[in-house]
């Protein structure tokens, strides 16, 4: 059976109470809840991993190399200057959907740099929690071909 893991970065455990103007009122176990529904419902697998710290993204990425079929990646604030992450990700091996809940083309113009973009097959961002089941149903797409 197929696997999606779903990586997300620094502070997005803190969704549902940070800016919620922002990101939003659901809470990341809400989200995961709905991605495990849409998952099983498919005949796919998925994972969940959230980590504060740069190196347990790192080594989560190392570890999923020969085991999961496709990884769907919220770095948070590291999407804007992690080689490290962009450099793990491409040693994968593995096709990578990068997600936001925000557009973050239409916010600090810091955020308009991704180093994951350019080893992504794709992205999505700026649809809210949503987000997150659009790349889920094409990471099931890319899994399933």
């Amino acid at each position: 059976m197929a696997t999606i893991l779903v990586i997300n970065g620094p502070n997005i455990n803190l969704l549902g109470t940070r800016e919620p103007h922002i990101y939003g009122e659901k809470t990341m176990d809400e989200i995961n809840f709905g991605l495990e529904e849409v998952a099983r419902s498919r005949g796919v697998q998925i994972e969940f991993f959230q980590s504060n710290h740069e190196g347990h993204l790192v080594d989560c990425i190392q570890a999923a190399r020969d085991r999961i079929d496709c990884i769907v990646i919220n770095a948070g604030a590291l999407t804007h200057y992690s080689i490290a992450l962009h450099d793990a990700l491409r040693a994968a091996e593995l096709p990578v959907i990068e997600v936001h809940i925000s557009n973050p083309y239409a916010r600090e113009e810091f955020r308009h740099r991704s180093y994951i973009s350019p080893i992504a097959v794709g992205g999505i961002f700026g649809f809210g929690p949503l987000s997150y089941r659009l790349a889920v149903e094409m990471a099931i797409q890319l899994v399933k071909s």
